[in-house]
């Protein structure tokens, strides 16, 4: 056996990938990463880490990475490369020619939850301070807004309300539309161990997961609803703890808004939402409904984990409210063992959400409409600021298809894949006059771009990020960028190409902004996260180094109380027919990050090469497919091809995938519907039919005859 590299460096920093926040202790020889190393005094992670932390770097030293600038003037063109002066230069006066020329809301830009909270903070101050407007957005957006929609509704703030070991207080855990086991595997771990010394699981997800059912963790009981009916089960649940009056009245009427609580009683109380009616519906036994509700009111500490299953709906923010709901009624905040805890699929989600990447916030999610607020920013960049709220992404691609929309910059995002509807994000993105890209790779984006600006990866830089819990940990420089630049120094360049003077002499500079203009954050900077490792925001005068557990005394509302939101159930108009008769939903898997613009470039491919089409052997057998199968997909919107997977983790009628690779192309099928209250997108109800590669349409129909026919003979 060859003997072991000896490291001759080591530095300590965080992981990019999920929204744990693990620490690890990276390794290097001769200026390359050899080994990393899970960080034993991590306060997330405990020294514990998952095969995309451990073992998933190597991306960063690949061959496709861009080391210098690229532009073209056309997108039909071939790329040329040119020095950093030329190609910050080309991007700065394309901007500026756009916007004398259509408008100062011409342009805007998107930031990516990948990036650190530096960066993502200095991006929108590039669009506000510099650019003029606030046509700002991030990926934080497409998978989290309705988190802080329908969170900070009910209880004020959109966080996680405990850290991570609160988990180990609770007696009954809830995890709704997540998978933590796949997608976050060391806090899966932490919930497993919980499980083990006899914490009961309830899990409410239209799959079958590995959280439900695997060697080391069993649901007592899992809710196999039909994708789209979210609100119509909490509803129901809360239904059934209203009837039976399993709330907690002593904390309602000492913590929330009494009034408002009878009001809400009024809606899930009605007969519509019975067990007895909404079980058909979802496709579960009405008994399961109520047997939940007893569970989770009975508690006595009852703690719910939710992630994406519940946020990317047409109802995202109204399911969200469902859970706050069912927390303020059951009295499961304001102490170890409780909350309601959003699971973040990125490292940095949380950070893209409170750093002021969404359109009408400013960091700390103040509104840009807010005069006070506005004149603290305008005091501190020393310009005016819009009062106007900007234009999300979709509003950004519609309206470059309307021709008043012209230039984007881009910093780590990819929405030509990551994106619902993806013939319609093309149309959009041919139709812009410059399209700006700061990455490490020529994604699929990359494509319809004019300017690319080779960014660092997070492993090359000096930052923080913002967990799932709202730790904020620090992100260490292991090796030098390979480009040359970090990517908030090349968004300094951007701004003072484009006529605004900033200079920061480091990465700290800028926390020490946001912390100034951020009240949770007011107490952060890299002096307090380098001596005590990590803190959870808030974090100020009243909590020096940090908050573990939110909401413990009041709620951050006007009236410091809880609050109970209406949620009337509207179901998706994305509905199955007799042409697209499947629901197709999707998700992930462990070994794979996302698209996979990192993970695919390492061996971690080797463990999941390619996205496939999960299906139920009934419907299989209908449509006359196999195992192995290559199938054709078709929605309303596209149509993609997978192999086939037959799986009894999804019931008839449902069809899942991963998203993991670009040649699947899962967005060209889904749809451009999205939460009524923040745009974040339905990424999972889509309907589908399909049918082997090689078979059409009219043969399935016949071969679904036959079956019929074999079955009533």
């Amino acid at each position: 056996m060859a003997n072991p590299i000896k490291p001759d460096r080591s530095v300590v920093t965080t992981c990019a990938y999920c929204g744990v926040g693990c620490s690890f202790k990276a390794e290097t020889y001769q200026d390359k990463i050899v080994r990393m190393i899970p960080w034993k005094e991590g306060k997330a992670n405990h020294g514990h880490s998952c095969v995309k932390g451990r073992f998933a770097y190597d991306y960063y030293n690949h061959p496709d990475r861009i080391r210098n600038p690229l532009i073209r003037k056309s997108i039909e063109d071939p790329w040329q490369e040119v020095s950093w002066d030329e190609a910050i230069s080309y991007a700065a006066s394309e901007f500026k020619r756009i916007q004398d020329k259509h408008g100062k809301k011409s342009i805007g830009a998107v930031s990516s939850s990948r990036c650190t909270n530096e960066e993502i903070f200095l991006v929108q101050k590039l669009v506000r301070a510099v650019m003029g407007n606030n046509n700002i957005d991030n990926c934080a957006r497409i998978c989290h807004s309705p988190t802080q929609f329908g969170m900070s509704a009910t209880v004020g703030w959109g966080a996680a309300s405990q850290h991570f070991d609160s988990i180990l207080q609770a007696n009954v855990i809830m995890v709704v539309g997540a998978n933590p086991t796949e997608g976050h595997p060391v806090f899966g771990s932490l919930m497993k161990r919980r499980i083990r010394e006899g914490a009961k699981l309830i899990v409410i997800d239209p799959r079958r997961t590995e959280t439900v059912d695997s060697a080391h963790c069993k649901a007592t009981l899992h809710l196999a609803l039909r994708p789209g009916t979210n609100v119509a089960v909490l509803d129901s649940i809360s239904h059934v703890i209203v009837r039976e009056k399993l709330y907690n009245e002593q904390f309602i009427r000492a913590r929330c808004e009494w009034e408002e609580f009878e009001v809400w009683m009024g809606l899930v109380g009605s007969d519509r939402y019975a067990p007895e009616v909404i079980g058909p519906q979802a496709g579960i036994d009405p008994e399961a409904i109520r047997q939940v509700a007893r569970i989770y009111a009975g508690g006595p500490n009852s703690a719910i984990y939710y992630g994406l299953g519940v946020t990317e709906h047409s109802q995202g923010s109204t399911g969200v409210m469902c859970l706050g709901n069912l927390a303020l009624a059951c009295g499961m905040l304001g102490r170890e063992g409780v909350g309601v805890n959003p699971l973040r699929g990125q490292g940095n989600v949380q950070g893209g959400s409170c750093l002021g990447s969404w359109p009408h916030v400013f960091s700390g999610y103040r509104f840009v409409t807010d005069p006070e607020v506005r004149s603290s920013f305008e005091g501190d960049w020393g310009v005016p600021l819009d009062d106007e709220p900007g234009l999300r992404l979709p509003n950004m691609f519609d309206a470059a298809l309307s021709g008043h929309f012209r230039g984007m910059f881009i910093m780590g995002e990819d929405p030509v894949q990551s994106d619902p509807n993806q013939h319609h994000v093309i149309a959009a993105m041919k139709s812009m006059e410059c399209v700006v890209l700061q990455d490490i790779f020529l994604n699929e984006t990359a494509k319809y771009a004019h300017v690319l600006l080779p960014g660092s990866s997070s492993l090359e830089k000096e930052g923080s990020f913002t967990s799932a819990e709202r730790r904020v940990n620090r992100v260490r420089k292991v090796v030098e960028p390979l480009a040359g630049y970090q990517d908030w120094e090349i968004v300094v360049k951007l701004m003072n190409a484009m006529g605004y003077p900033a200079h920061y002499n480091n990465a700290g500079e800028i926390l020490d902004e946001i912390a100034r203009l951020s009240p949770a954050y007011k107490g952060m900077s890299f002096e307090l996260l380098d001596r005590i490792g990590s803190a959870q925001w808030p974090c100020d005068e009243n909590a020096p180094e940090g908050t573990e557990v939110l909401h413990t005394v009041k709620f951050p509302r006007a009236n410091g109380r809880g609050t109970f939101m209406l949620t009337e159930y509207v179901p998706t108009i994305e509905r199955t027919n007799d042409r697209y008769p499947l629901l197709l939903t999707t998700g992930r898997i462990l070994s794979q990050y996302n698209v996979g613009t990192q993970t695919r470039r390492t061996a971690n491919s080797m463990w999941h090469p390619e996205d496939v089409l999960e299906i139920n052997a009934e419907d299989a057998h209908v449509r006359g497919i196999h195992d192995g199968d290559w199938l054709n997909i078709s929605s309303r919107f596209g149509t993609t091809q997978l192999k086939a997977k037959l799986s009894k983790r999804v019931n008839p009628g449902i069809v899942y995938t991963t998203f993991h690779h670009a040649k699947s192309k899962a967005n060209v099928l889904t749809s451009d519907l999205s939460d009524w209250a923040t745009n974040c997108p339905e990424y999972k109800v889509t309907a589908v039919e399909v049918v082997k590669a090689a078979v059409d349409a009219e043969a399935v129909s016949s071969r679904k005859l036959e079956v019929l026919e074999e079955t009533t003979a």
